[in-house]
């Protein structure tokens, strides 16, 4: 399969810039993963198509601030982007622009924080080590901002509206959108009608965003996410009527744990797993997303869990009824109750 393949044409005014007031009055296109059935609603919703026995699936990883500028004892300043701890003084980063990184470097974040520049990585990462007073997620909260998608140019205000109103374990670069629809209010609606909530943990890095850049999809190489399921959560998910995924990251959770098992269970780990269009699921029954970039992993693993051509068609449809894209933006639920 050709990556152009999941190319579409998306007018730059539908990329949503800026969270709406209130999360859950996004709009929520429902498309029946077999049939490529839509219907239209809004977020809030979703309440309507789940039932007693089911289990929705959160990732309750937390966004770093992560985002940081540094200068050299050139003057240079330079962009880092913090993707994973490799110890407890060590880090992955991105770094823009990389020319100005080299080994050896050292650069001053902050009268609190520096850094030196220990090895290039693969895709141009650095692994740098830190230098710091206090405690690094403190000093970090201090100085970094959240790391938001290039295609937003708005400066985001409320920093916590990059961040799920669960949220609790810190280590993600890129928050997992889909779950950024929920208030608290919602989710207490869901339970109340008797479906249970259970958390995974997966925090994104370059793996989730990384762009594919082979002409045959088969020949991209996802980076490694860690991930963790403990155990209540795992009886949860396998005494299911339904397992109801929110995002692409929960998807990639449970279906790496039943590749590695051939059941779900308590585990922690990390997964380089690509869904692409001929994967078959044996965990996800339905899926909660948002409209995902041309070309992407992402659109890729949703066309596998409906088709290609369904997936194509729901976002044309999205685009000719003005819904908003990307990371602030709407919402889509993919489940075979619209193909009955």
């Amino acid at each position: 399969m050709k990556t152009s393949d999941f190319n579409y044409d998306l007018p730059e005014e539908l990329i949503a810039q800026s969270p709406l007031e209130k999360r859950s009055e996004s709009r929520l296109l429902l498309l029946g993963r077999s049939s490529g059935k839509i219907k239209e609603g809004h977020f809030y919703d979703i309440v309507d198509y789940l039932h007693p026995g089911d289990v929705l699936v959160l990732n309750d990883t937390k966004v770093l601030p992560a985002r940081v500028y540094g200068v050299k004892s050139t003057g240079a300043r330079v962009e880092f982007l913090f993707l994973e701890r490799l110890d407890e003084k060590q880090w992955s980063v991105l770094v823009k622009p990389g020319r100005r990184a080299r080994v050896g470097d050292c650069f001053i974040l902050s009268d609190k924080l520096s850094l030196e520049v220990l090895e290039i990585l693969e895709d141009g990462l650095r692994r740098v080590k830190l230098f710091y007073e206090g405690i690094f997620e403190e000093v970090l909260e201090e100085i970094g901002t959240m790391p938001l998608p290039p295609y937003i140019h708005e400066i985001l205000d409320d920093q916590g509206r990059y961040q799920t109103v669960y949220a609790m374990v810190t280590g993600s670069s890129a928050a997992p959108t889909a779950g950024l629809h929920f208030t608290d209010e919602l989710l207490k609606k869901i339970a109340d009608k008797g479906v249970k909530i259970a958390r995974i943990t997966l925090h994104v890095g370059l793996g989730t965003f990384r762009p594919v850049k082979s002409q045959r999809i088969e020949e991209h190489i996802m980076h490694e996410e860690s991930y963790r399921l403990d155990e209540k959560d795992s009886q949860l998910i396998c005494g299911a009527k339904r397992v109801i995924a929110v995002g692409t990251t929960s998807v990639r959770t449970l279906e790496s744990i039943y590749a590695k098992y051939g059941k779900i269970q308590a585990d922690e780990g990390r997964t380089s797993i690509f869904i692409y269009p001929g994967f078959t699921y044996r965990v996800v029954d339905v899926l909660i997303t948002n409209f995902h970039l041309p070309g992407s992993t992402l659109v890729m693993l949703v066309s596998a869990f409906s088709t290609k051509n369904n997936i194509l068609n729901s976002y044309n449809y999205a685009i000719k009824n003005k819904f908003r894209f990307f990371s602030f933006g709407d919402a889509m639920m993919i489940t075979e109750e619209l193909d009955v």
